[in-house]
C-alpha cells in the first residue's frame, strides 16, 4: 500500500474516532485477541475517549521505554496521542512528549485530546516518520506503537530515529515481526489481520537495520503470536553514550581522509602498531568487517576525532565470533573519555553481532591503552616475546581478549 493510502485510511479512522465511534485497523478478532488498542495498557484512566477510541497500536511502549521525570520523548506515528499523553505524565512538567503523525486530522485530533486531557508538555508534529521534523540530538527517547511496520521505507525511519536521539538515548518501541521465512501467502494474510500493511521486517532483517543505522544493545522480545509467523514484539536499543557536543556513529566512506590521518597520526608515535604507514582506504576497507566500524564525531563540524574498527581473525567457521579491533584517538582528543566511549560501543555493538571473543594485541610501553581495555574487562591472556622488529629493535606484545558474558555462553 502505497504512502498516501496508509496516510488516507488512518484520517479516515481519526475523523471516525472524532464522531465517537471505536476504530480498529485490523481484523477484529486479531484486535481482540492480540493486545491491540488499549488491551495493552493498564493505566489509562482519566485519559481523554477519544485518545482511548483512537489507540491502534500492539502494545505499550511507554512502560517499554522507562522513561523518566524532565526527560524528552517522541511518539513516532502517534494516532489520537495516548502515548503521548501517557510520556507526558511520566516525564513531568519539566519534561516534553511529540507526537508526530503523517495524518493531519491525527495530529487535529491528538491536539484535541492533549487539551482535553491539560497536557500542556506535549507538542503533536505533522510529518513523516522517514523525515522526521526535529534538529539532530533532540530527544531523549523515541517510542512508536505498531508504526514502523506500515513504512515503505524502514531503514530511512530507524536512521532518523537515530539521528534525533541524544547521544545516549533509547529506543523502545512496540511492533509486528516475522520469526523467520515462511510462505508468502501465509504471512501475507496473518499481516493483513493485524493491519501491516507495508510488511513486517523478520527479526534478523529489524536487528540488522538497527545496527545499520548506528543503534547498539539491540533486544527483541516477542509478545502476542499472531500465527503463521507473525508477532507482536517488544524492540530496544541504544544509541551510543559519549559526552556532550559528540556522536558515535557508523563509519561512512565519506570519513575516509580523517580516518586514515588519524591512523596515520597513531602510527608516527611509535607505540600503536608494527605499522608505520596507514593503508589506502581500499586497503582498510578490504580488510574489516562492514558492520562493525565507528567514528566519533563532533556534533557542529562533523570533524572525526576518533574511530574503531574490526578485523576477522580467520575465515574458518569455528572462528566466526572472534575478532581483533584497532581503536585510535585524535591526538589532540585525548584524555577526554572519547576512546572509552568508542571502546564502550564497539563491545555492545559486537554483541549484538553475535561475536563471543574481541581480541587485541598492545605494546607492553602503551600504557593509557592498556589500562583503557582493561577497565572494559579485556585481560592478558599472554606476552609474544621478541614477536616483531619496529625501528629497528625488537618489541613485545601483549596478547588482550574479552570474553562476552552474552554471547557463546
Amino acid at each position: 500500500m502505497a504512502h498516501d493510502e496508509v496516510v488516507d485510511g488512518y484520517s479516515s479512522l481519526a475523523r471516525a474516532a472524532s464522531d465517537g465511534e471505536s476504530v480498529i485497523d485490523c481484523g477484529s478478532g486479531a484486535f481482540a485477541d492480540g493486545c491491540f488498542g488499549t488491551a495493552g495498557y493498564d493505566d489509562t484512566a482519566e485519559l481523554p475517549d477519544g485518545a482511548l477510541r483512537a489507540s491502534l497500536g500492539c502494545g505499550n511502549p511507554v512502560a517499554v521505554a522507562e522513561l523518566r521525570a524532565g526527560e524528552s520523548v517522541l511518539d513516532l506515528g502517534s494516532g489520537g496521542g495516548i502515548d503521548v499523553l501517557l510520556s507526558a505524565r511520566r516525564v513531568g512538567p519539566y519534561g516534553k512528549a511529540y507526537g508526530l503523525d503523517a495524518s493531519p486530522d491525527m495530529v487535529q485530533l491528538a491536539r484535541r485530546n492533549a487539551e482535553e486531557a491539560g497536557a500542556s508538555n506535549t507538542e503533536f508534529l505533522h510529518g513523516t516518520i522517514e523525515a522526521i521534523p526535529l534538529p539532530d540530538h533532540a530527544v531523549d527517547v523515541v517510542i512508536s506503537n505498531c508504526v514502523i511496520n506500515l513504512s515503505d521505507d524502514k531503514a530511512a525511519a530507524l536512521a532518523e530515529a537515530f539521528r534525533v536521539l541524544r547521544p545516549g538515548g533509547r529506543l523502545g518501541l512496540s511492533d509486528v515481526v516475522a520469526d523467520g521465512v515462511i510462505d508468502p501467502q501465509r504471512r501475507a494474510a496473518a499481516e493483513q489481520r493485524v493491519g501491516c500493511v507495508a510488511g513486517s521486517l523478520t527479526i534478523d532483517a529489524y536487528r540488522d537495520l538497527l545496527r545499520k543505522a548506528g543503534f547498539v544493545g539491540i533486544a527483541i522480545t516477542l509478545t502476542a503470536d499472531h500465527g503463521d509467523g507473525v508477532h507482536s514484539a517488544i524492540i530496544q536499543a541504544v544509541k551510543p553514550a559519549i559526552s556532550p557536543g559528540l556522536v558515535i556513529r557508523p563509519m561512512r566512506e565519506s570519513d575516509a581522509s580523517q580516518v586514515l590521518a588519524i591512523y596515520q597520526a597513531g602510527l608516527d608515535t611509535g607505540q600503536a602498531s608494527f605499522e608505520t604507514v596507514a593503508p589506502s582506504w581500499e586497503g582498510f576497507t578490504a580488510g574489516k568487517l562492514p558492520g562493525l566500524r565507528y567514528v566519533a564525531a563532533d556534533t557542529e563540524t562533523g570533524e572525526v576525532v576518533g574511530w574503531i574498527a574490526a578485523s576477522p581473525v580467520s575465515a574458518r567457521p569455528a572462528y566466526a565470533g572472534v575478532v581483533e579491533h584497532s581503536i585510535y584517538v585524535h591526538s589532540g582528543c585525548q584524555a577526554h573519555g572519547i576512546g572509552r566511549a568508542l571502546l564502550a560501543a564497539f563491545i555492545a555493538g559486537s554483541e549484538d553481532a553475535g561475536i563471543w571473543t574481541i581480541q587485541s594485541g598492545i605494546f607492553p610501553e602503551n600504557a593509557a591503552s592498556l589500562s583503557l581495555h582493561q577497565s572494559l574487562g579485556f585481560r592478558v591472556v599472554g606476552t609474544r616475546e621478541r614477536v616483531g622488529r619496529h625501528h629497528g629493535i625488537w618489541r613485545d606484545v601483549l596478547m588482550l581478549e574479552r570474553r562476552s558474558t552474552a554471547v557463546g555462553r
